[in-house]
């Protein structure tokens, strides 16, 4: 594997190519985000907790935490009410609460992982079982937030009921993994002593590039030529905005997220320490849904569907989508699809 790649040389045609999207994107007018209503129940440092107000009196099951990965902001599972994966749990009866990782600065350079789940998410969950008088809640993690839910889980089996996991990586070393490629030749000091933290624009680039540019360019050139009061320009914009919203990443946690998992492999291998504690897979005996995308450019189906074989549970059902990483829940046949499968399998 190559090591310590210049990143701005591989970087410069994608920055580029990118910068001039942007100031297309510049051209389209703007579309508000129609998210379900909620409030926020608990801070801490740049992290809010959010409680969704209830569209259905009488809750189903224990509280369910979702929890979103740190790279993009968590509102693009409910970005509009007929591309939502929140509205039809909270319609199903579900007490739903949403972590926020909120935008990191240059004072949170020195966050590690260990701030972000044995601190933060472990407070959250606190809350949630004191506020609503359950031992344990249930947990659904998306992508980066999915495996924090497993280490989560593996740490404090006892506050957790349920797992749902979604896009989630368990085995970053499966072939056909694109983005460890990526990723795992990038000199990450370099960057992260040269920014403090890595820039959220350079997170757009290693995504953009995943595909080819021409695809990019297609896709503004189609839209131009929509009717710009359309509900599908709409969707367009809020799903564009959502795209160019990537957050910095705190710097000291980025660099560990990607040694650990992306270069080393250590959750699988049982090496993966939080401070002194060993992350043990086989201590999630809890039932567990996995949800997996067929055609994720970004976590492969055999990076998900391997999690089985590290895990104790027994009852482990998995749930396959037909689709890419974002289309799992931001198109309408997954909001048709999956939330009836999650709210059935929690209810049980």
């Amino acid at each position: 594997m190559m090591q310590n790649i210049d990143w701005q040389h591989y970087m410069m045609p994608y920055q580029q190519q990118l910068m001039e999207l942007s100031s297309l994107f510049e051209k389209f007018p703007r579309a508000e985000i129609l998210e379900c209503e909620k409030e926020v129940v608990y801070t801490q440092d740049k992290i809010k907790l959010y409680h969704y107000i209830p569209l259905n009196p009488k809750p189903q099951a224990k509280p369910l935490l979702i929890m979103f990965a740190l790279v993009n902001r968590p509102y693009v599972i409910d970005i509009q009410p007929n591309r939502s994966l929140i509205r039809p749990l909270l319609e199903a009866g579900f007490e739903v609460y949403l972590i926020d990782w909120g935008y990191p600065d240059a004072s949170d350079a020195h966050l590690r992982l260990e701030d972000y789940i044995l601190d933060y998410l472990d407070h959250c969950v606190d809350f949630i079982r004191t506020q609503s008088g359950h031992d344990a809640i249930d947990l659904l993690g998306i992508c980066q937030g999915g495996t924090f839910s497993l280490c989560y889980t593996a740490l404090f089996p006892e506050k957790i009921n349920k797992l749902v996991t979604m896009v989630t990586a368990v085995d970053f070393h499966t072939p056909g993994n694109t983005l460890y490629e990526l990723v795992a030749p990038l000199d990450l000091e370099n960057i992260i002593q040269h920014y403090q933290n890595m820039p959220g624009w350079i997170l757009n680039l290693l995504f953009f590039s995943l595909k080819p540019s021409a695809s990019h360019w297609l896709k503004y050139q189609r839209m131009l030529k929509e009717d710009p009061q359309s509900e599908k320009m709409a969707l367009f914009l809020r799903m564009e905005h959502w795209l160019y919203d990537t957050t910095d990443q705190a710097g000291t946690a980025f660099v560990q997220y990607i040694t650990d998992m992306y270069q080393h492999n250590k959750l699988v291998r049982n090496q993966f320490y939080l401070n002194d504690r060993l992350v043990d897979l086989k201590q999630i005996t809890h039932p567990v849904l996995n949800i997996f995308a067929l055609q994720d450019d970004i976590i492969p189906p055999s990076a998900s569907q391997c999690l089985p074989q590290y895990i104790c549970s027994k009852d482990y059902q998995q749930l396959t989508f037909d689709g890419g990483h974002i289309g799992i829940y931001t198109s309408q046949r997954a909001q048709q699809q999956i939330p009836p499968v999650i709210s059935k399998w929690l209810m049980q």
